[in-house]
């Protein structure tokens, strides 16, 4: 009865974050919490739930002992020409914790860095697109799942494509929500990310 119920509220957390059109939409608590009698939905507090992410920016890396870091498939000739002269702007991360972020932040660049592709600065005029990501938490009894979605943008704000999806997080604290994400859980997500981000552009729709 239990996996049950878990695996309804994971599907009805997804096609709501799937549904949504925009970042107000995504940003909806009606949109990404589940009833509150099989699930909690944790977000950081105002202030730090909001994390810049850029090429300079300097991220503490994750323990070698928590890291699972998965190896890149090699890129076809289309998305190494795609990915050569793409200079990719990452925004603001909404909805997760600093500490949540920090390894997001860190195996984005470095994933980045194995596909060949350029991170640019929240400052540099020279984007050719924009990645922007939502997070939140779901939590059913010790069991934690990262949903997040990122919405791509071209320079002048015309949202091209979205990548969503979630990851369950093996308990790397106590207690709910972000202090449970395990630093893995946050890297195998950028690294999903960025794969897909490079198989959408290899596609011809970038």
């Amino acid at each position: 009865m239990r996996r049950s119920r878990v695996t309804t509220v994971s599907l009805l957390a997804a096609l709501a974050l799937g549904a949504c059109t925009n970042a107000k939409d995504v940003l909806e608590p009606s949109a990404i919490t589940p009833p509150a009698s099989s699930a909690q939905s944790s977000a950081a507090p105002q202030g730090t739930s909001t994390t810049a992410i850029s090429p300079t920016t300097t991220a503490p890396a994750p323990s070698t002992a928590t890291a699972t870091t998965a190896s890149a498939k090699p890129a076809t000739p289309a998305q190494t020409a795609a990915l050569a002269k793409t200079r990719l702007q990452v925004a603001p991360i909404v909805g997760a914790s600093v500490d949540a972020a920090a390894p997001l932040t860190a195996e984005l660049q470095a994933r980045a860095k194995q596909r060949g592709l350029t991170l640019v600065g929240s400052t540099d005029q020279t984007a050719t697109h924009v990645l922007k990501g939502y997070f939140s938490t779901m939590s059913e009894g010790k069991d934690t799942t990262v949903i997040y979605v990122w919405d791509i943008y071209d320079p002048s704000g015309n949202r091209l494509h979205r990548i969503n999806g979630q990851q369950k997080a093996p308990a790397a604290g106590s207690g709910e929500g972000w202090p449970t994400v395990a630093p893995a859980t946050m890297q195998a997500i950028a690294d999903q990310t960025i794969d897909q981000f490079a198989a959408w552009l290899g596609s011809g729709a970038g």
